[in-house]
């Protein structure tokens, strides 16, 4: 049986982390919400309804978004570019081949989708040229993922923790790594894991971010073939959904298999895809 979205991301941080030798028992992980959430106070979500386009007002409090607008047929499709010490480990040893999955990327390319990319800054100093494309192709844009991909709470699958102190560093520095590249380049932040409470988003106040979550989560890190991540992208979406897969190749090795189903099927349903600025417009 295909696991669900939030479980394949629990297997996949978790699986990623043993390479690094992180040794504990993972936490069992919720269905439906990230493991921080019990522990902490209810953030307030919101929705492009209440959002102004582009970037926070630096100081307050970020806006969290979880999707678009119901009432416009469009889509986001945005694809996590994870890195972590113990996936640069693995590519070093030679373990694996590739976190950057050109196929998806010429794929994207040729068929002229626009789409959102969140890219740690690890990634981008591993795939300086990868990265370079995307900045380079106007139907694409850039957003944070944070610099190695640590957690911004204590209890997020096993994630090595951002200590408190230097979250807004961590964040601040992936956008000093990515203004070189140019292109579409946004203020929007995705928290590893999906995991924050209030003292993270506290944190990233002085950034003027806007904090995406995302309402379709594909399951595409190590799912066992194409169909579930289809399955699950298709069974979830809706107008004004933001789509969560990812780029890494040797973590998500299906998405470039799946993403020619999850298309068509978008435009079954007379649903665009468009650049996640444009969906919160």
């Amino acid at each position: 049986m295909a696991l669900d979205g939030r479980r394949a991301l629990a297997l996949f941080l978790t699986l990623t982390l043993a390479g690094c030798g992180f040794s504990e028992e993972p936490a069992p992980p919720s269905a439906m919400t990230p493991p921080s959430a019990a522990a902490s106070p209810p953030v307030e979500k919101t929705t492009a309804a209440t959002l102004s386009p582009g970037a926070s007002r630096p100081g307050a409090v970020p806006a969290v978004v979880d999707h678009g607008p119901r009432g416009a047929k469009r889509v986001a499709l945005t694809f996590d570019a994870d890195m972590t010490d113990a996936m640069t480990a693995r590519l070093r040893r030679g373990e694996v081949t590739s976190y950057a999955n050109l196929r998806l990327l010429k794929m994207l390319e040729n068929r002229k989708i626009p789409a959102t990319f969140f890219v740690t800054g690890q990634w981008a100093e591993e795939y300086p040229e990868v990265t370079r494309r995307i900045a380079g192709n106007p139907r694409f844009e850039i957003a944070n993922h944070s610099y190695e991909h640590a957690a911004f709470t204590g209890d997020c699958y096993n994630l090595p923790r951002v200590a408190k102190k230097a979250m807004t560093e961590d964040v601040a520095k992936t956008f000093r790594v990515l203004e070189p590249f140019g292109g579409g380049q946004t203020r929007y932040f995705r928290f590893p894991g999906l995991c924050h409470d209030a003292a993270a988003l506290r944190a990233l106040a002085p950034l003027g971010v806007t904090v995406i979550d995302g309402d379709v989560i594909s399951g595409d890190p190590f799912a066992r073939g194409p169909s579930p991540v289809v399955n699950a992208v298709l069974n979830q979406v809706k107008p004004g959904s933001i789509v969560i897969m990812h780029v890494t190749e040797a973590n998500a090795q299906y998405t470039d298999d799946a993403l020619p189903a999850i298309l068509s099927g978008l435009k079954r349903r007379g649903l665009e895809p468009v650049r996640l600025s444009d969906l919160l417009a």
